[in-house]
């Protein structure tokens, strides 16, 4: 909860976060499959409790100032998100997605009325097209990190909205091709913050980027509009 404050603090248009089933139904919010790289716990999402997962210490690992940080559940992110910004949910799985993970997902957000301030994204194509059958309200956008031969027919194969593709995806030309067809050409971009990697995302045209760093990445932005055109 500690990053998505400072999130929307740094000025992020949106928070993202990934969401993993427990052993007993509830919708728990954290990146890997496992408690262990981000908690001082052991095990995986899938095979504990919520209250096993709740006695897990979050934050110590990081800082000693988030000592005591605890691992939310998706409906907790929704009571802190609801009018204060937009969400992007990635759905997770182990190594597939939970049966049933997608009817819970917008049951929460149908009862937050979240659904038009929420993107759904995965790298499992079919919870995505399982998402649309359920709530055509829904944006949704394919997850991938190779360089798709038809980028345009894998979006419409999962009935989504946009393409979500590894920085190391992307071309000014696959851009042009995916925004002509109507679809989103969306980024995450991982890497060490550098100027050169920004002009680089900011050059392709993209739609959205997801990133570590949205303050630097949004001082950049800010930076290179003031300058003339064409010079940097």
């Amino acid at each position: 909860m500690a990053s998505f404050e400072l999130g929307v603090q740094l000025g992020a248009d949106a928070i993202e976060l990934d969401v993993h089933q427990s052993r007993d139904g509830h919708l728990i919010v954290m990146h890997d499959p496992k408690v262990s790289r981000t908690t001082n716990g052991r095990g995986h999402v899938k095979d504990m409790t919520l209250a096993e997962i709740k006695q897990l210490d979050a934050g110590a690992w990081f800082d000693e100032q988030f000592r005591g940080e605890r691992v939310p559940t998706l409906i907790e992110v929704l009571d802190w998100v609801k009018g204060r910004t937009p969400l992007i949910v990635e759905i997770k799985g182990d190594p597939q997605p939970a049966i049933g993970i997608e009817e819970k997902i917008v049951k929460h957000l149908r009862d937050y009325a979240l659904l038009d301030d929420t993107l759904i994204i995965s790298f499992h194509h079919p919870a995505l097209r399982r998402i649309k059958e359920l709530e055509p309200r829904l944006i949704t956008a394919i997850s991938y990190l190779a360089q798709l031969i038809d980028p345009v027919a894998a979006v419409r194969a999962a009935n989504a909205n946009g393409a979500l593709g590894h920085a190391s995806c992307w071309t000014p030309e696959t851009v042009t091709q995916v925004r002509a067809a109507g679809i989103a050409a969306l980024t995450w971009y991982t890497e060490k913050f550098t100027p050169e990697g920004m002009q680089f995302l900011m050059d392709l045209g993209l739609d959205g980027i997801l990133i570590d760093y949205p303050g630097q990445l949004r001082e950049y932005i800010q930076h290179a509009s003031s300058l003339p055109q064409g010079g940097m």
